[in-house]
């Protein structure tokens, strides 16, 4: 293929969230040369959902395809299996049992359409857009309102057997530790280091600890959010809040680190906001609990892609990752 062909190569990227899908048509360079969102949550049968995918980018499709060619659409959901192109059994999307998503979406766009986990292709993103650019073996942990990840070894995106590979965020890090709100799970990492588990960490603390600032805010109001705000203000409880966080993070990476030997871990979401208030625990904690010939040589970096459009490039590289 030539420059000039390649320069004309577009992809659809659709994140699919329990609440808001977001769409985008995305370049070989990275760039969102345009996007749009619309409600998951509104549409009780997924065929209702991809008609109504179809008209808000069809008209996106047709103001760049007079000069663009389309190679295909890619999809990061919930519960996606690569190798079926399904959606499995997923709790926080409205269609319930197995959905052969992506082949009713090449039946509605006439495009070929790859479909994974949403981690998976955050991961895929970050190795042609973002800081993994050039990395053949390193591991995306992202950090939200739950913990996923994307596990990239010799260059590979690793699916296991089934399709589903990667679940690091319900690995256990605390036996019989806290039990998750929706798994049932018992000491789970996502229970301790999503944005959930920081909010569960926040509101306990603070019971225990009167004095701090934490307690000035009404309990509908403690989130990631309000203990940074706390934490920037110098409340020690803030602190050990994120300080506890990244201990149990940094823990579970020491183990992540000794089962692929990766180049680096890249984080990413709403929970790096907070910056060296959990990046410099969880650094301390993996390196103390790695072998000494694992020790100081893997990256704890925050990612490059910039959140707004984080997903979509990830869903983008799909289309072009074989």
């Amino acid at each position: 293929m030539s420059l000039i062909d390649l320069s004309k190569q577009v992809a659809l990227g659709v994140d699919i969230g329990g609440t808001n899908t977001k769409f985008g048509i995305v370049n070989h360079r990275g760039e969102v040369l345009d996007k749009g969102n619309l409600k998951t949550d509104a549409y009780d049968k997924v065929e209702d959902f991809i008609d109504a995918l179809y008209e808000h980018v069809y008209p996106l499709m047709e103001k760049h395809g007079t000069e663009k060619h389309f190679d295909g659409i890619g999809v990061g959901a919930p519960n996606a299996n690569y190798y079926k192109g399904t959606i499995e059994l997923a709790p926080n999307l409205p269609w319930k049992g197995v959905i052969p998503f992506a082949e009713l979406m090449t039946a509605k766009f006439n495009l070929p359409c790859t479909i994974t986990n949403d981690a998976n292709a955050a991961a895929l993103g970050e190795m042609l857009f973002g800081a993994a650019r050039g990395m053949k073996d390193f591991i995306m942990i992202t950090l939200g309102t739950g913990v996923g990840s994307g596990i990239i070894a010799n260059g590979n995106l690793i699916y296991g057997h089934d399709g589903f590979a990667g679940e690091l965020g319900h690995t256990i890090v605390k036996p019989g530790g806290r039990k998750h709100w929706s798994t049932g799970s018992e000491g789970s990492l996502e229970a301790y280091a999503s944005a959930t588990g920081i909010t569960i960490t926040a509101k306990k603390m603070r019971a225990e600890f009167p004095e701090s600032m934490l307690n000035q805010y009404p309990e509908d109001e403690i989130n990631s959010k309000t203990v940074y705000e706390c934490a920037m203000k110098e409340d020690p409880i803030a602190i050990e809040v994120f300080r506890y966080t990244g201990q149990k993070l940094g823990e579970a990476l020491a183990n992540f680190v000794m089962f692929s030997s990766p180049q680096a871990i890249l984080l990413f979401g709403g929970v790096i906001k907070a910056g060296d208030f959990i990046l410099k625990p969880t650094k301390l904690h993996m390196e103390r609990n790695l072998l000494p010939i694992f020790r100081n040589k893997v990256q704890l970096v925050f990612s490059e892609l910039d959140e707004a459009d984080a997903a979509i490039l990830g869903a983008s590289a799909l289309v072009w990752e074989k």
